[in-house]
């Protein structure tokens, strides 16, 4: 994310995520889980797309609620298209879960009692407004069972039409 959106959303997964599972910065997941002796390819193709690419564009559509958590969905048809490109290069690598189009969001609580995820819900729904949201760039982390470690990230390069 941009500057300034990272800022927002790290910020709320610091106040209202459970601090022993805040493991990693707000984020916009679009792989679970890819096999680690792919990531040269990864990169390189990262790389590739990031190089070619201009930021896609993305719009905060709404609060929601995850159950035990909340988040802000997301819609950005570009950005969606850019991970279809990542999802057929490694297309027999995919797990089930990856197999499948995701519903992008952002999630800054999970893992709390639903009557405390409903209390932030409405919190932030209150003074939620649809809006652009800034999408730099791509990386790729190491799951290392709770801790998560970067392995590279590229900004988007290309220039928009």
């Amino acid at each position: 994310m941009g500057a300034a959106d990272q800022r927002a959303f790290d910020a709320l997964r610091m106040a209202h995520f459970p601090p022993g599972r805040n493991h990693l910065t707000a984020h916009i997941t679009l792989f679970h889980q890819l096999p680690p002796s792919c990531l040269d390819e990864l990169e390189g193709l990262i790389r590739r797309i990031a190089g070619d690419s201009a930021p896609p564009a993305a719009r905060l559509r709404e609060v929601y609620s995850l159950g035990e958590g909340v988040a802000f969905r997301i819609d950005s048809p570009d950005l969606l298209a850019i991970r279809a490109d990542i999802a057929d290069h490694f297309a027999g690598m995919l797990t089930a879960q990856d197999r499948g189009t995701p519903r992008l969001h952002i999630t800054v609580q999970n893992k709390v009692a639903p009557k405390t995820a409903r209390e932030l819900l409405a919190e932030l729904a209150a003074d939620f407004r649809p809006r652009p949201l800034s999408i730099t760039g791509l990386a790729a982390h190491f799951y290392r069972g709770g801790p998560w470690e970067p392995a590279f990230a590229r900004n988007f390069r290309g220039m928009r039409t």
